[in-house]
């Protein structure tokens, strides 16, 4: 049963969302809050208070923003390509260094963008985006769980985990009795992996991932060619996957586990903070990069 939503709270979550600037009716949005309630409350009936709390806690510009791509609103579809890109294709390469998880990603437009038809109505994948969640956080779980789905298909692998919020399961997941001990691991991984990288990758690496430059800033800042930078980071992504996956191994994981251990940890990544691990390496060594 979708809750009843009151018309002052729908207008006020509209303006709050700031839909009007993709055109987006009021109606959609606000079959959008409805469609969020039910899978939120599960055939329960909220007071009004309850709901509004809910409501009112939800991402509401990325829900607006969601909405307004599933409808084929030309602006908002730019605009995400614009902002949510690069999200995808850091999460790519922290999936495979290698680059076959950014071809995962630039499928995902396809489904995104809702190039299927049922009905005369387009099937975007934008409508399993409930806002719960960040739209960024959403797109870093149904990238993962594709990653997951192609090593399970590879591999041959027992289930390795619950899909994200949407994607055709519930969206509440069970608690991975195992996440608490992957992070762990890949924490301490990562940790020895940035260590041993020499002083300029990790400028590299921290200008591009940490301080959000472009590859020509980076470029200007080393005095390297645009081009040279993204080989230069590949390579040390490559580095570090290795090490990463070298170290997990000697822990005990097999190959499944690994994958696991990356899938798990990528939709939260909790504690693990690549600027914390670098500049704890540079204070340890009393030298800057």
């Amino acid at each position: 049963m979708t809750p009843r939503i009151p018309a002052d709270l729908a207008e006020r979550l509209y303006r709050d969302a700031r839909a009007v600037r993709w055109d987006l009716p009021a109606e959609v949005f606000a079959a959008a809050l409805g469609a969020s309630a039910e899978r939120a409350f599960a055939g329960r009936d909220p007071n009004a208070a309850a709901l509004a709390r809910y409501l009112e806690s939800l991402h509401l510009v990325d829900l607006a923003l969601a909405c307004a791509c599933s409808v084929g609103h030309a602006g908002a579809w730019d605009h995400f390509v614009l902002e949510f890109r690069p999200v995808l294709y850091r999460s790519a390469d922290a999936l495979d260094p290698a680059g076959s998880a950014r071809e995962l990603a630039d499928s995902l437009y396809a489904d995104l963008f809702g190039l299927d038809e049922r009905d005369g109505v387009r099937r975007s994948l934008f409508r399993y985006f409930h806002g719960r969640s960040s739209l960024a956080t959403w797109l870093r779980a149904v990238l993962s769980q594709r990653y997951v789905d192609r090593v399970r298909a590879f591999r041959r692998i027992e289930p390795i985990g619950d899909e994200p919020e949407g994607v055709g399961m519930r969206d509440e997941r069970r608690p991975d009795p195992d996440r608490a001990r992957y992070l762990s691991l890949l924490q301490r991984a990562l940790t020895v992996a940035v260590a041993a990288l020499a002083p300029r990758d990790r400028l590299r690496l921290s200008s591009y991932y940490v301080e959000q430059l472009t590859l020509a800033q980076v470029g200007r800042l080393l005095k390297e060619h645009e081009a040279t930078v993204s080989r230069q980071l590949a390579r040390t992504r490559a580095d570090i996957r290795r090490a990463v996956e070298q170290y997990l191994s000697a822990a005990g994981l097999a190959p499944d586990e690994v994958a696991a251990c990356f899938a798990s940890v990528l939709e939260d990544t909790g504690s693990l903070d690549l600027g914390r691990m670098i500049a704890r390496k540079e204070s340890e060594s009393g030298r800057s990069i």
